[in-house]
């Protein structure tokens, strides 16, 4: 076996390790944050970045065409549903009353909230 793909190897393994570890981090957060909006930022932010990590170790291991436009395609479907999931979660929340208003520092949805009725 050659010696850059066994560093290849290595580095995918340490790059699935470091993602796997950045979405623990993130279902950690989901469970202790004691707000919706919170455990919203945990669930989209850590998570992406660790699916990400982890696709890009998976890439540095398999290294064929078809595996790597897959994976591609999964990272891009990811970046595009992860932030929109996390704000309609968040809308939603806001809008049924479980938001906290005293906490928030900036409340510009109430302004326009008030301006559609």
């Amino acid at each position: 076996m050659n010696v850059w793909f066994q560093i290849l190897d290595t580095a995918g393994a340490v790059l699935v390790f470091i993602g796997a570890a950045i979405c623990l981090l993130g279902v950690i957060g989901m469970l202790r944050l004691p707000d919706v909006l919170s455990r919203s930022h945990a669930a989209t932010k850590p998570q992406t970045l660790g699916m990400l990590l982890v696709l890009a170790g998976v890439a540095l291991r398999l290294r064929s065409g078809m595996d790597l436009a897959t994976l591609a395609l999964i990272g891009f479907f990811q970046l595009m549903t992860s932030p929109v999931a996390a704000h309609l979660v968040a809308r939603s929340a806001y809008r049924t009353g479980q938001i906290d208003h005293r906490e928030l520092l900036f409340d510009e949805l109430d302004e326009q909230l008030t301006e559609e009725r």
